[in-house]
């Protein structure tokens, strides 16, 4: 591994792979949100996939989710966005999809968090926006993020930019994060690998590099 005044630099994932160091983030695998993906299925299974190798590597694991606030609350921007979203052109249209206790908003139920493991709710796109995520983190001394979850487009991408801002080391699992718009998520993983701040990987890689690291048994 590459290193300069005592900081070591990953260049590869190998190098980078340690679950002591590293936490799943899986970003908001939520019922109303996996039924607008065309293959939702499909990365719900990857993202049980990766879920599992984080859980037998022992890896902390975090969970995010999308919420609306009642329309007595919502401001401009959450009307905004909602009124695009629902291809709706009047406010008093908006329909919140994600309230708290709403089915919409659960965790799709493959995925079930368990207790050792936090669920946080948020309101913005990037994770560690007005959540305790990036505390979390920190004060357990996680310097790597692995992300899974939907959609790319939308919300991973602001995730995967907002964790190089705070110094952490992204790793994308790219066949566990699903689209709502397939060019726009090719434009998205585009853009991220362009930037050359992140990591890439598949289900397949992640797990082959953590068994052979002694991370998973075989």
């Amino acid at each position: 591994m590459e290193e300069i005044f005592g900081v070591p630099i990953p260049r590869t994932l190998r190098e980078l792979c340690n679950p002591r160091d590293m936490a799943l983030l899986v970003y908001d695998v939520q019922v109303g949100i996996v039924r607008q993906i065309s293959d939702g299925a499909k990365i719900v299974a990857r993202v049980a996939d990766a879920l599992q190798i984080a859980r037998t590597c022992h890896m902390r694991v975090f969970f995010t989710r999308h919420m609306s606030l009642p329309r007595e609350l919502m401001g401009s921007f959450q009307y905004r966005m909602a009124m695009v979203w629902q291809r709706v052109d009047r406010a008093d249209l908006v329909r919140p999809w994600f309230l708290r206790d709403s089915p919409a908003f659960q965790i799709v139920p493959e995925l079930t968090p368990l207790p050792s493991e936090a669920i946080f709710d948020k309101l913005t796109m990037s994770a560690f926006e007005g959540t305790p995520l990036d505390i979390a983190l920190r004060d357990c001394g996680v310097t790597t993020v692995v992300i899974v979850g939907v959609a790319t487009e939308i919300g991973i991408e602001p995730t995967v930019r907002h964790a190089v801002d705070l110094g952490y080391l992204p790793v994308l699992v790219t066949d566990a994060c699903g689209a709502g718009n397939v060019e726009a998520g090719q434009r998205a993983l585009a853009s991220l690998r362009f930037m050359g701040d992140a990591f890439f990987t598949s289900v397949e890689e992640f797990s082959g590099i953590l068994a052979r690291k002694g991370g998973i048994a075989t």
